[in-house]
């Protein structure tokens, strides 16, 4: 078993040693963890932050009977993991006071000299949205852009969805470890990600997808990327703290201004009211903003109802879905104003074209 990776690993797990510690002793002794844990007591305590409590922690860890079997499940899982100090490491997160010592990942991470990108957003996205984001990604097609997000429901599967369609590389970055896919309906996706892209985590194989851990995954998604795009978010939740740690990182925050109206836009507009976020139309001003120079031209992004050729039954039912999902197909035949037989054939369709899903209750869900 290789000693580096052991030592690389038992870093992460000394109590009281955090990112930024981590860091200052690797610091202090050349980029190597196997020096850190042969150092003695005195030469510890003399380093910045660490002091007797920490030294000693440090002195007396003995847990490296867990990180063996931790590398044998990284063995089973085809897991990969990448330091800190290592050339493949994203060099944009290595800038980033925060960022982790030690990364885990399937697939090809290496951003090195590449245009990375970070799209983000509500879990309830609404048509509007999903069709803007999409437009974008392939009007950023000719810039050759990596494409990050987190694979969550909503404008995250939507972007990477986009990618994979454009040809572009996508990278999931995700808040467990990568021996599960967290929503596991996003497994088929995240199974072709690994032939153009890959995930990223910096929880180790076996870590459950817990609450407290999206938040600390937002970070990277920061951190990774020269901007990261907000396409719709409410007022609060995981994308308007992913802006707020890439607006912290000195990147560009950009967002789509959306309706007024709509309370899964009234976080971008809070960003750009705020001058935390500037806000893009077209994939031109993302390029203009991330200095993508030397491309052609993108025609504006427009609303679904303009660019996507609905007809006049379809957009009465994707109309509906912009204001509530999922709807109960009774609702559905109330308010489309089509008759119960058109509307059953018109959500028919759109299930099979993959924008609807039928689900328990006699409820439809938007899903594209």
């Amino acid at each position: 078993m290789e000693s580096t990776l052991v030592y690389q690993i038992a870093l992460t797990r000394i109590p009281m040693i955090g990112y930024g510690l981590a860091r200052e002793l690797l610091k202090h002794f050349d980029g190597n963890p196997e020096a850190i844990f042969r150092a003695r007591q005195m030469d510890l305590e003399r380093i910045p932050g660490i002091g007797p409590l920490r030294a000693k922690a440090i002195r007396e860890f003995r847990d490296f009977q867990g990180v063996e079997k931790e590398i044998r499940l990284l063995e089973k899982y085809h897991i990969q993991t990448c330091f800190i100090t290592d050339a493949l490491y994203p060099p944009l997160l290595r800038d980033c006071p925060d960022a982790p010592v030690l990364l885990y990942y399937r697939g090809q991470i290496d951003c090195n000299n590449k245009k990375v990108l970070s799209i983000v957003g509500t879990r309830h996205q609404t048509p509007y949205g999903r069709e803007l984001c999409t437009q974008l990604i392939q009007n950023l097609k000719s810039y050759d852009p990596i494409i990050v997000s987190g694979l969550a429901l909503g404008i995250d599967i939507t972007a990477h969805r986009a990618a994979l369609e454009n040809g572009l590389t996508t990278l999931a970055v995700l808040a467990h470890g990568l021996d599960r896919i967290y929503p596991p309906q996003h497994q088929a996706i995240a199974r072709q990600m690994l032939e153009h892209g890959g995930w990223i985590s910096e929880f180790a194989p076996g870590t459950q997808p817990e609450k407290e851990h999206f938040p600390q995954r937002n970070r990277i998604i920061a951190g990774i990327s020269a901007g990261t795009l907000i396409v719709e978010t409410g007022i609060s939740g995981g994308s308007m703290i992913t802006a707020h740690l890439a607006a912290s990182y000195q990147r560009v925050v950009m967002a789509l201004p959306g309706r007024v109206t709509d309370v899964r836009s009234a976080g971008c507009l809070s960003l750009i009211r705020n001058q935390v976020a500037v806000p893009i139309t077209t994939a031109e001003d993302i390029a203009e903003e991330l200095g993508w120079k030397q491309a052609p031209k993108p025609a504006p992004v427009k609303p679904p109802s303009l660019f996507h050729a609905w007809s006049p039954a379809e957009q009465a039912i994707v109309d509906l879905f912009a204001e509530k999902n999922p709807r109960h197909v009774e609702e559905i035949y109330l308010y489309s104003g089509l008759s119960s037989t058109e509307a059953a054939s018109v959500l028919l369709q759109l299930e099979l074209q993959g924008y609807l899903r039928s689900i328990p209750g006699k409820m439809y869900e938007w899903i594209g």
